[in-house]
């Protein structure tokens, strides 16, 4: 009677081997530099992705700003601005994802799509942890050295913080 417990229970871990994907998550923002690392991605894993059970998981994560952060709540009329701001973010948070979703068509892959409110750097790295990511795809802006100290670098953010391997992807340079 053991025995066969013992067995069901290893079919049943088998079983769940076997469910879970490698899932890979893909950070997407309006720059070419994150369609450009999506397009990579898709180039170099979408044979995989694609077919009736793909080994993969792709999900796709766009951070939308909070609004706050675009305005400065103290100047006068902020208020009034706030719906409109909101809007547009929304608006231009849709349009990721569209243009997302048809470079994805393109490869006949269905990935999963998320848009979630907040700051890049924190949203990816938790989109990591929910998803039990093992790959996390960032796009490299090529920032110099006081850019990416004044603005701040999500990639480089990622690489130090994201419980996954990260992998940068940078566009190269035009010949010409």
């Amino acid at each position: 009677m053991a025995a066969a417990t013992e067995a069901a229970t290893a079919a049943a871990g088998k079983e769940e081997a076997a469910d879970e994907k490698t899932v890979m998550v893909v950070a997407i923002d309006e720059s070419e530099h994150s369609y450009y690392a999506l397009e990579w991605t898709l180039e170099h894993f979408s044979p995989k992705l694609r077919g009736p059970s793909p080994p993969f998981k792709l999900v796709i994560v766009h951070a939308k700003p909070i609004p706050s952060s675009v305005l400065t709540l103290g100047a006068p009329g902020a208020v009034d601005v706030l719906p409109f701001v909101e809007a547009d973010l929304r608006k231009s948070a849709a349009s990721v994802v569209e243009k997302a979703r048809e470079v994805c068509e393109a490869k006949s892959v269905s990935p999963l799509v998320e848009v979630v409110e907040g700051d890049a750097r924190y949203v990816l790295c938790e989109a990591v942890e929910k998803h039990h990511a093992d790959m996390l795809v960032v796009g490299s802006h090529g920032y110099g050295a006081v850019k990416r100290a004044v603005l701040g670098s999500v990639s480089d953010y990622c690489a130090h913080h994201a419980q996954c391997t990260v992998m940068i992807v940078k566009k190269p340079r035009s010949k010409g």
